[in-house]
């Protein structure tokens, strides 16, 4: 990772792919900073309000498996663009909503766009070799990240400066719907400047895009298992949707019963895609298995990291406002330290991954942190000096990340020709977390007591994941199959394939 700064080869598209995964989140969470404005122009409750934040992350759930599959098939470079490109559809229906329901509806289409993390997941994966590709991924996540923080300190102020657009007052709609254009523009730009593998290095696709491969009969049951919180989530947030009463009680249950047959279909596919190992046909070799619940561990150490950190992005301005008694400047500013350690905790927890002898106990390591930063900082009260509340929420905060960059420093090295899928797991589960934990948040009393509850029950549950994992999870033992390396500035070289201890 020497010449990162260098803007050519292998690092030249890990900065065109982060920067893509960046415009995506800057979309994603553009609404966070005018939650007040749009609260009070559209005159909406605090419950339509919490119900918009769980719509943000409601289609991200099936997307994020949906193009995991589109990008195993098609490639990243395809997959991204077309990605950025229908951005700008839904920021400019919601830019231009008068009503609620208008609101729910579009911001339901834009939740799509959170999916954009999974797609450069298996670029950077085939541009950079094992050796460091935690970090490598860590700086695409970490960098990318960031979007969430560069929608907090920039759309404010265009909006702000293009007041006058609209007789003096906050330009949100123009702020919004200036993010999708942009993002549609750098899709064009994306796709004439990228590839999806290095000169001489095959692409390689899974034998089927219906549903993802696995490489044992047990492990297909297992999958099965491990898809139908996915669907479920989604019915969650139809019923949270029906408390606020945006559907019926028999839109609800008809809801029900199509999530019903959606997993049964999602079942059908994959039985389709291993057709031949259920029925006996094909058996795989030892060298060429994988273990599915390497996923099923990932996808809970996700939950407990990006599942918070998804929950805590949307209340900890509010929670400082009630529970420290800050005005909603200095709120808004002290909760922009969260996000801003995703710049040097990501790539930090991917880069541990990389050196340290263990990307098994790099993980559960960080996932304790995750647990105590969380349990300490709910522990603060409103005497506690505001210096010491930042550094804790910096601490807590530097560990959920690294816990992030841990996770995806072993996900590409499961297996590479359905890492794009594997990804979209993984990452859907990191939205399971977030609805589970918003719905929760949703259903306590407002108040600082129970603010601090709810961070208590985000710390007990990464204290868990970590210790499941420390139990469960296995030391990666493969990597990529005819992975490439650029050593210095020479010609792209294939590697031999690496092992890693067991």
């Amino acid at each position: 990772m020497a010449g990162i700064w260098s803007f050519t080869g292998r690092h030249r598209i890990l900065h065109f792919t982060w920067f893509a995964f960046f415009l995506t989140f800057v979309i994603w969470f553009n609404f966070a900073p005018f939650a007040t404005a749009v609260k009070a122009e559209m005159g909406l409750s605090e419950a339509q309000m919490r119900t918009l934040a769980i719509c943000n992350v409601a289609l991200t759930i099936p997307a994020r498996i949906i193009v995991g599959m589109v990008l195993d098939r098609f490639g990243p470079r395809i997959t991204y663009s077309c990605l950025l490109i229908y951005a700008a559809l839904p920021c400019l229906a919601f830019a231009m909503a008068q009503n609620f329901t208008q609101l729910v509806y579009s911001r339901l289409a834009l939740s799509i766009v959170g999916c954009g993390f999974v797609i450069g997941i298996r670029m950077v994966a085939e541009w950079f070799s094992s050796k460091e590709i935690g970090l490598a991924e860590g700086i695409y996540g970490g960098w990318g990240n960031f979007g969430s923080s560069g929608a907090a300190f920039t759309l404010p102020t265009i909006a702000a400066a293009t007041a006058f657009m609209v007789g003096g007052q906050l330009n949100w709609r123009f702020a919004i719907a200036l993010t999708g254009i942009v993002a549609a523009v750098y899709g064009v730009i994306y796709f004439f400047n990228v590839s999806d593998t290095p000169p001489g290095k095959v692409y390689q696709r899974p034998p089927s895009s219906a549903g993802m491969e696995v490489t044992t009969q047990r492990d297909f049951w297992f999958m099965l298992a491990m898809n139908v919180p996915l669907v479920a989530a989604l019915g969650v947030i139809a019923w949270r949707l029906n408390k606020v009463q945006f559907i019926s009680t028999t839109t609800f249950g008809v809801i029900c019963v199509l999530l019903v047959g959606l997993y049964l279909f999602q079942a059908f596919n994959a039985y389709k895609a291993n057709r031949p190992l259920m029925t006996g046909e094909k058996r795989y070799e030892a060298g060429d298995r994988y273990q599915f619940s390497q996923v099923a561990n990932l996808e809970l150490a996700y939950i407990a990291s990006f599942g918070s950190e998804l929950a805590v992005v949307s209340m900890l301005p509010s929670f400082f406002e009630r529970g420290y008694g800050l005005a909603a400047g200095v709120a808004g500013a002290v909760a922009g330290t969260y996000a801003f350690m995703n710049i040097p905790a990501r790539p930090g927890g991917g880069w541990l991954s990389d050196k340290v002898g263990s990307r098994k106990w790099t993980l559960v390591m960080t996932l304790l942190g995750t647990g105590i930063g969380y349990l300490i900082f709910a522990s603060l009260g409103q005497g506690v000096p505001l210096a010491i509340v930042v550094a804790a929420t910096m601490a807590a905060s530097f560990f959920v990340m690294a816990a992030e960059g841990a996770t995806f420093g072993i996900v590409p090295l499961i297996k590479n020709r359905v890492t794009g899928q594997i990804a979209g797991n993984v990452g859907a589960y990191g939205n399971v977390g977030a609805v589970c934990y918003l719905t929760i948040y949703s259903l306590l009393p407002q108040g600082a007591a129970s603010d601090r509850t709810f961070f208590q029950f985000l710390g007990v549950v990464a204290l868990m994941v970590a210790f499941l994992n420390a139990f469960l999870l296995k030391e990666p033992t493969g990597s990529h199959e005819g992975e490439q390396e650029e050593v210095h500035s020479s010609p792209v070289t294939a590697l031999s394939e690496q092992q890693y201890k067991p």
